[in-house]
């Protein structure tokens, strides 16, 4: 397990896991590497509650028991003194964090597939709303580059209409930081009614916007900042999107490199 993978894969579960389990899951972000030293006793006292739930929520974040978990907490390295009153510091961490984070919570063959439904769509709607609104903008510029028919709704009235009248076959790419905003969930719902496949970017494994989706694309951190996700999140969304942009390039060839050439034309008439 790499770095950081043990905290981002319990963050990323965290959501879906019941009071007594998370507060399990509480006590393995809290003590990071050091749990190698606790007993399964030990973290049911800190977490008051049973040994028996220690275990039932290690197998909910995914790891065979508590001996398990403890082996992944081993390999993680020790964080560095940092002083999380300085903005600075705090954000560049969270957002190390989240990048780094990345290969645990990510699965290669969900990548690997919803690339490939985007590389063959007729369409690819895009449902997303506040600050996962400009991952969106930034993800319609890229597909579009790559020679992908893209739509990007204005407003979620709008977007549930074009979910409705998608062709086959369609994606619906819905992003999400915590998956469950409304009008985001809505449009995937419908767009998945409509018969089209849903991708889901979002920090969380669990959330009603999962439930709707096809593949669910887990990265970002679960830090707020004012009430609202932190940037660390949305620099994971974006690490996503390159990363299928990539595979979208790979599958597409010589398609996608002639519409890449043709962005960077015009990119170029733009410039002085």
């Amino acid at each position: 397990m790499e770095r950081n993978s043990l905290r981002a894969t319990v963050r990323a579960r965290l959501s879906g896991l019941h009071d007594a389990e998370a507060r399990v899951a509480q006590v393995v972000l809290d003590q990071g590497a050091g749990l190698v030293h606790l007993s399964v006793s030990d973290v049911a006292r800190l977490a008051g509650t049973s040994a028996s739930t220690v275990v039932r929520a290690c197998r909910r974040l995914g790891f065979g028991g508590y001996q398990e978990l403890k082996i992944a907490s081993a390999r993680e390295a020790p964080r560095a003194p940092e002083d999380d009153r300085d903005p600075l510091a705090a954000t560049v961490r969270a957002a190390r964090e989240a990048l780094g984070g990345l290969a645990a919570t990510l699965s290669r063959d969900d990548l690997s597939a919803a690339a490939e439904a985007l590389s063959g769509a007729a369409r690819v709607l895009f449902a997303a709303t506040g600050l996962s609104g400009a991952v969106a903008v930034d993800a319609a510029y890229r597909l579009r580059a790559l020679g992908l028919p893209v739509d990007l709704p204005p407003d979620p009235l709008t977007a549930h209409l074009a979910a409705e009248l998608l062709p086959e076959p369609s994606v619906c790419l819905a992003i999400s930081h915590s998956g469950a905003t409304r009008s985001t969930v809505d449009t995937a719902r419908r767009a998945r009614a409509a018969g089209a496949r849903v991708v889901a970017i979002t920090s969380y494994a669990s959330s009603p916007l999962a439930e709707e989706s096809t593949w669910v694309l887990v990265g970002g951190g679960q830090d707020l900042v004012f009430g609202m996700e932190a940037v660390a999140s949305r620099l994971a969304h974006l690490t996503i999107i390159d990363t299928l942009s990539m595979i979208v390039l790979a599958l597409r060839g010589g398609a996608a490199e002639r519409a890449v050439s043709a962005s960077a034309d015009v990119t170029a008439s733009h410039s002085y």
